[in-house]
């Protein structure tokens, strides 16, 4: 059942292959396209805002709330992790250094794809205690009403973050630890969960701080080893730019018929990295407390550049100055902890096996919370949210400890190219509404209103499906 050439995984890896070659990949940007060309190019022209918000919300205090920044933090403790170490090298080990080029394109449009759907799930967030609680179940609900798609798309989040992607996080910090360490993959696991378990069971709260405080901290420190690579092999870059874009486009590779395959590895490795589009970040971006919902939209379109053209291209650079991506042995996480050791020596691999644990971890603790959104979105019986978190935070990571790198990663975008697939329909549907929020706040920020607040009254045709933004 777990080996990479079982009847099991063949299946699942061929329909996978069927949903994204003859529909996500499409769809992803042509939706992208058309929120970039309707918002003027948001994710390029409101750059200094992201920045400027993202700042403020840091030095924000909102005590029992969670801040701009703490929203921020957890979807990208979910963003930066497997996808930008193990799954920029899994890209690159299939498609080839071309890959890059379309993780690097898919993002850059992705950008205005993700403040879309996090503006709307600020939109018709609704009150959870002290809290708030949101995301595509709900504006597909009280904003499409439409309830078939909206559970369809509540149990998807479940089984893709709560059970699948945890299965593929910890498989990566299994097979770091084993490789740098010799450690028994079932063992780390069995620890892995625990910890993991514990921490989940504090709430959105718990998982809030931990990832504001981990985050920054192992993202700034693989920044600075990939810089310090990059600049040790500063002549190199040059041929490295050259290498991705002429795998992206060249005559051998359209000849050979493995363009496809590029576009595809990329793009895939993209989505699972950045994740605009796939309605995981708007679970967490409803739960900031802001004052306009385009000011989380804009932080979390941030978080697409802060993951896929920063972090993922450290890695990426990293394995093709190495030129180990050629070795058929090597794949995943395998591949990135050989590259590095390569550059600095033995160390390499021991800083990647703890780096992708503080990676991989966080996005174990943020993919609870995912779910157990969604949980509460279909019932509010405790007995279901703390089944979940054991199937979720016991079982599917002991799971990933033992199955195979190929099963647990086609199983993930067997998953991840249906959720998204019900996200695209949401976020294309209602994507008027963010525009024109999105406009309004311009117009606020124009007339020189440093703190844009939004008002119900704003959007008359949908103040009867808010709750939260009543004046």
């Amino acid at each position: 059942m777990f080996t990479p050439d079982s009847w099991l995984n063949i299946a699942i890896k061929s329909f996978c292959d069927f949903l994204w070659a003859y529909f996500l990949i499409g769809a992803l940007v042509l939706c992208g396209l058309y929120f970039t060309i309707r918002t003027r190019f948001v994710q390029f022209r409101m750059v200094p805002e992201m920045v400027r918000l993202l700042v403020d919300g840091a030095g924000s205090k909102k005590h029992r709330r969670i801040s701009s920044f703490q929203a921020f933090a957890v979807s990208v403790a979910t963003r930066v992790g497997t996808g930008n170490l193990a799954g920029v090298a899994t890209a690159i080990a299939i498609g080839g250094p071309g890959a890059v080029f379309w993780m690097w394109v898919i993002a850059i449009i992705g950008g205005a794809t993700a403040f879309v759907e996090s503006t709307l799930a600020q939109l018709y967030k609704r009150r959870d205690g002290e809290s708030f609680i949101g995301g595509p179940a709900y504006y597909i609900l009280h904003g499409m009403h439409c309830r078939w798609l909206s559970v369809a798309f509540a149990v998807l989040m479940i089984l893709t973050f709560g059970l699948s992607y945890n299965s593929i996080q910890s498989n990566t910090i299994c097979s770091a630890m084993y490789n740098a360490f010799g450690f028994n993959k079932l063992v780390v696991g069995v620890i892995l969960a625990a910890v993991g378990t514990f921490i989940a069971f504090g709430g959105i709260r718990r998982v809030a701080h931990v990832s504001s405080v981990v985050v920054p901290i192992m993202a700034i420190g693989y920044f600075i080893l990939a810089l310090v690579v990059v600049l040790v092999n500063v002549e190199k870059i040059p041929s490295v730019f050259r290498l991705i874009i002429d795998s992206a486009f060249g005559l051998e590779q359209f000849a050979g018929g493995a363009l496809g395959i590029t576009m595809m590895a990329g793009i895939k490795r993209g989505l699972f990295s950045n994740e605009a589009g796939e309605g995981s970040a708007p679970n967490v971006a409803a739960t900031a407390h802001v004052s306009h919902p385009v000011k989380q939209g804009l932080v979390q379109a941030l978080g697409v550049y802060t993951d896929t053209l920063l972090v993922c291209s450290c890695t990426a650079f990293i394995i093709l100055i190495s030129g180990l991506y050629t070795d058929p042995y090597l794949n995943g996480i395998e591949l990135t902890q050989s590259a590095l050791r390569s550059e600095v020596g033995s160390m390499g691999t021991i800083f990647i096996a703890i780096a992708i644990f503080l990676f991989a971890f966080s996005s174990i603790i943020g993919n609870y919370y995912y779910g157990e959104a969604n949980i509460r979105f279909l019932t509010d019986k405790p007995l279901a949210i703390t089944v979940f978190r054991v199937l979720s935070g016991t079982v599917m990571v002991l799971f990933g400890a033992v199955a195979s790198l190929e099963l647990v990663w086609n199983l993930g975008d067997v998953c991840m190219a249906l959720l998204t697939a019900c996200n695209l329909v949401g976020i294309a549907f209602l994507g008027r509404y963010a525009f024109r929020l999105l406009d309004d706040y311009r117009r606020q920020k124009h007339a020189g209103i440093k703190n844009p607040v939004f008002h119900a009254s704003t959007l008359p045709e949908v103040a009867n499906d808010i709750d939260t933004w009543k004046d």
